[in-house]
């Protein structure tokens, strides 16, 4: 038997019920993979040989239970639950898995102009064709803006060619510093699309596999699996620019504020009051897969890059037409 379990724990915790500490050890046996290791080894190790650290870790999960709990007792119109992030404070959260410093797109100029045609009501491209890649999990790595970079060049990819491929995030990680972004701290998909334009290709997730971390660069242009002939960046807060590329062409990757009341994001449609709005402030890259309108409210449909137990299978709705957390702030494509 170990230490842990022969002691009572409501001794060193009288104020946090039985139900959260069971909440709590079954969310640290099941909680999935952040980096290299696993939050549900470092946390039973923590049950075993840390008692402080396992207070600590209870004592943050009891303030989000809390926190969640109250949100989904009043009236919104998005829910919260327990995920995996649930034991992390919103600071350690924003270190681990957001843009290290806010990026400023302020400095993006707009080349997109709208198609004049006929833009549809809603859309889905995942329901259009086989354009869409799973969900993936960049992991304990600011490096979201290489899953909104790849999800995107890989869905204009298949849309032209009818092939959909798996891109390699690690080699925008590794290689694409000289157009203003930095690995695990941060990026702009924007320029990684320069980057990918200039460099001449982008390989494989098979061929240059994610690792979660930064490294030296393995770029093999003989490996090119996919490439961009333009860049096209929507005008700053032009939403309905997004929506007339999202709508005529094809996903579109952009990037918001997020704040710590979306980190146990459940279902439903985001809006917020905590975060800003700006061009310089934005900290997420995602990727916009498609539009609707559900009781009335209109939504983006955003694939996300924090695992398909995340979210809606790792997705999530967000309010369209108000520039929701600067969500038009910075939005671009590549033209394959």
């Amino acid at each position: 038997m170990s230490y842990i379990s022969s002691i009572s724990i409501k001794t060193y915790f009288p104020h946090t019920s039985h139900q959260t500490h069971e909440l709590f050890k079954s969310a640290a046996a099941r909680l999935g993979p952040l980096a290299a290791g696993t939050r549900a080894d470092w946390l039973i190790l923590s049950l075993l040989y840390n008692l402080k650290e396992y207070y600590e870790r209870l004592q943050t999960f009891t303030d989000n239970k809390r926190r969640i709990d109250k949100h989904n007792e009043g009236n919104h119109s998005f829910t919260m639950r327990l995920n995996q992030f649930s034991d992390m404070t919103f600071s350690e959260f924003r270190k681990s898995v957001l843009l290290s410093e806010p990026q400023n797109c302020s400095a993006t100029k707009g080349n997109y102009f709208s198609s004049n045609g006929h833009i549809p009501d809603s859309i889905d491209w995942r329901k259009k064709g086989n354009y869409v890649t799973p969900v993936k999990n960049q992991g304990g790595c600011g490096s979201c803006w290489t899953f909104s970079t790849t999800g995107c060049l890989e869905s204009v990819t298949a849309i032209v060619t009818g092939k959909l491929v798996p891109l390699s995030e690690q080699q925008l990680v590794d290689c694409a510093q000289d157009f203003n972004n930095h690995g695990c701290n941060g990026g702009l998909p924007s320029q990684a699309f320069e980057y990918i334009m200039y460099n001449k290709g982008l390989m494989t997730e098979t061929d240059y596999p994610y690792t979660a971390m930064d490294g030296h660069c393995k770029y093999k242009p003989e490996l090119a699996a996919a490439f961009v002939k333009e860049v096209m960046n929507i005008t700053a807060y032009d939403e309905m620019g997004m929506v007339d590329a999202v709508g005529t062409r094809n996903p579109v990757s952009f990037a918001f504020d997020v704040t710590s009341d979306f980190m146990h994001y459940d279902q439903g449609v985001y809006t917020s009051t905590e975060c800003r709005n700006t061009t310089d402030m934005v900290n997420h890259a995602v990727l916009a897969v498609g539009y609707g309108k559900v009781k009335g409210t209109p939504y983006w449909l955003v694939k996300n890059s924090w695992g398909s137990s995340w979210g809606i299978d790792g997705y999530f709705l967000i309010e369209r037409g108000k520039n929701m957390c600067g969500l038009a702030a910075c939005a671009s494509f590549p033209v394959v």
